[in-house]
């Protein structure tokens, strides 16, 4: 799920900053994906799946956080 394997660089690197480091995603960031070959179209596509991955990972891990706090047995 959401996984950036095989990626190569510079998208690798700016979906890595996308996850990690949003605010630090600069337009710089986007101008040397676009240099690489893909649309802005693609590019946006790729962050927007970036974002939603990792929010999907940080709500999976809170949930299990509470389960184990509270010993509740939550479906995700």
């Amino acid at each position: 799920m959401f996984d950036k394997g095989g990626l190569a660089e510079p998208l690798s690197a700016l979906i890595e900053k996308v996850a990690l480091h949003p605010t630090r995603v600069t337009d710089d960031d986007i101008a040397a994906v676009v240099a690489s070959g893909l649309s802005e179209d693609q590019v946006s596509e790729l962050v927007v799946c970036a974002a939603i991955g990792q929010a999907t990972r940080q709500y999976d891990t809170a949930l299990g956080a509470l389960d184990a706090a509270t010993g509740d047995a939550h479906a995700s």
